[in-house]
């Protein structure tokens, strides 16, 4: 059944109480009337009101212009941002986002029909919560399907990110994408322009896919409506690269992997999620098949996948693919280094100088969030976390306790955690250079064999060994 109202949360009656003041109507839209009426809480506030931007900029003490053309602004208030815009009708969209004409002569009901989905489209009077639903979008949210207000192409084609917000809100919100609305995304038109917005709008619904509950849901839909092939087809390309062989590995083919990774990863965690959904991402291009014959002599022969360095196949893609969406370089980097060190063959032989250089190779800082895409990338395999007892997590465990206890030491693990510097080596006639540099890197290679060497008086009297050597070898040439 239909709610007559919601509550108004207070910062929004006070809110209210300068608009009614002054005679102007406000109401809460979009999202957070959505989130209140699926029983969430809701944090972004719009609202729409029948006074105009200038208006609004007259009543307030502080409202940026954010978006004054089109009849927004936003209002900071009791330390809050909320974006308010006057009731609104539009023309044509030509540019794929902005309209080509606003007319601020409209009602709440013309503004509420400019909206994209019916679930976006009910407001609420900020006076008592009264509920304001032309379009039925309380039941569709009931029934939990995402609809266009109208005609879904005619939606499409004015803004082509609202196809991508369809599939968004579908991971998001756990709903189904009515067969109307979803066949229009499909649209050669609408493809057309999905294609012209920009990558940055792109990479924000992207991330929100992301940070959603079960990303693939998204992602399957993206691949089935052609949105993932316009937008990052490095990943696109994966489907039907199959993996499977007698050994048993793997279910799923590389892009579904990589998709039930992402869903595996924390979702706290952004650049572990980006890293599962890519980690292996460049098994497209390193796979090789070996035929062997099982059992030997026996004249029946197998197919065996290998993927040989596909870590780092699929580390560059990640330094492709987020670059052109627009990510952060440092972002990207971290990113980039999860996916290339995702893989690691852990042994209870490992001494602890292996133990170290796996530390010195990772980094401390990465240590956790490696672990993690480990976890994803298990999870990926068969749909489900791995059980603690799996050979999987066993090794994962051992060596997790094995880290910790190598980092209680406080051992050297960078070159500045050396007890000497170039510094050093230069007060005793080792020349500024490359010989130094490589004799610091031999001096830390020492250490991490052997801890006990990482004294001032002993790596002295290794750099000069190896500085005597070198200048020999030098000779010698």
């Amino acid at each position: 059944m239909s709610q007559k109202s919601i509550k108004i949360p207070e910062i929004l009656q006070k809110l209210n109480g300068i608009f009614t003041k002054n005679g102007y109507e406000a109401y809460l839209v979009g999202g957070a009337v959505r989130d209140m009426l699926l029983g969430k809480d809701a944090h972004d506030y719009d609202i729409t009101t029948n006074a105009t931007p200038e208006e609004v900029m007259r009543i307030f003490h502080h409202v940026i212009p954010t978006g004054i053309a089109h009849g927004t602004v936003t209002i900071h208030f009791m330390g809050e941002e909320i974006e308010a815009t006057t009731f609104r009708s539009e023309s044509d969209y030509s540019d794929g986002r902005h309209p080509d004409s606003v007319s601020f002569d409209a009602t709440l009901e013309d503004d509420l029909s400019r909206r994209d989905f019916t679930m976006n489209a009910i407001a609420a009077s900020l006076c008592d919560g009264t509920i304001i639903d032309p379009f039925d979008g309380q039941k569709d949210i009931q029934k939990k399907i995402i609809r266009t207000v109208g005609n879904a192409r005619d939606r499409f084609l004015e803004d082509g990110l609202r196809p991508i917000r369809a599939l968004r809100f579908s991971s998001q919100l756990d709903f189904e994408i009515k067969k109307e609305t979803y066949e229009a995304i499909k649209n050669s038109e609408v493809q057309e322009k999905i294609k012209s917005i920009s990558l940055e709008r792109f990479r924000d619904e992207f991330i929100k896919i992301l940070q959603s509950k079960e990303p693939s849901t998204a992602f399957h839909r993206m691949e089935e409506s052609g949105i993932l092939q316009i937008f990052i087809p490095e990943l696109a390309r994966c489907r039907n690269c199959l993996q499977k062989d007698i050994r048993g590995y793997h279910v799923f083919d590389v892009l579904d992997h990589n998709l039930y990774a992402c869903d595996g990863a924390p979702r706290e965690k952004l650049n572990v999620r980006l890293a599962a959904l890519f980690h292996d991402s460049g098994k497209f291009e390193a796979k090789s098949i070996e035929k062997i014959e099982v059992p030997e002599g026996s004249g029946n022969f197998c197919d065996i996948i290998h993927f040989y360095k596909h870590e780092i196949y699929s580390s560059k893609i990640v330094k492709e693919v987020l670059p052109r969406l627009k990510f952060p370089n440092a972002q990207v980097d971290s990113v980039a280094h999860l996916v290339e060190n995702h893989m690691f063959h852990f042994e209870e032989t490992w001494g602890d100088a292996a133990v170290r250089r796996y530390i010195v190779k990772v980094g401390p800082e990465y240590l956790d969030d490696v672990y993690d895409l480990r976890i994803a990338d298990m999870y990926g395999k068969y749909r489900k976390m791995p059980e603690a007892t799996s050979e999987g997590m066993k090794k994962l465990l051992l060596l997790q306790d094995r880290v910790k206890e190598i980092l209680s030491q406080q051992n050297a693990i960078s070159l500045k955690d050396l007890a000497v510097n170039g510094n050093d080596l230069i007060q005793i006639g080792i020349t500024p250079g490359k010989r130094l540099g490589a004799i610091l890197n031999e001096l830390f290679q020492c250490v991490l064999d052997d801890p006990e060497m990482n004294e001032k008086e002993k790596l002295l009297k290794v750099a000069l060994n190896l500085h005597s050597a070198q200048s020999t070898q030098a000779g010698t040439d």
